[in-house]
């Protein structure tokens, strides 16, 4: 960095010398992660079929 006109201290200096390399650091936002429980999917419920088993099937965790 390089300093254009002004004599910043050495405090200034160092808050913007952190301020820009935290800014810069490339950390991206972390995505939220969503609950499976929450999602649309599980509240419908899918079409029954009829066929050997399917009664114990119906009770089995989608």
């Amino acid at each position: 960095m390089r300093v254009i006109s002004g004599e910043p201290t050495e405090e200034e200096l160092a808050a913007i010398i952190a301020a820009v390399s935290t800014r810069s650091s490339g950390t991206a936002r972390a995505t939220p992660t969503f609950s499976l429980w929450a999602r649309k999917s599980r509240q419908v419920r899918p079409a029954q079929r009829p066929g050997f088993g399917a009664w114990r099937a119906s009770t089995m965790p989608r």
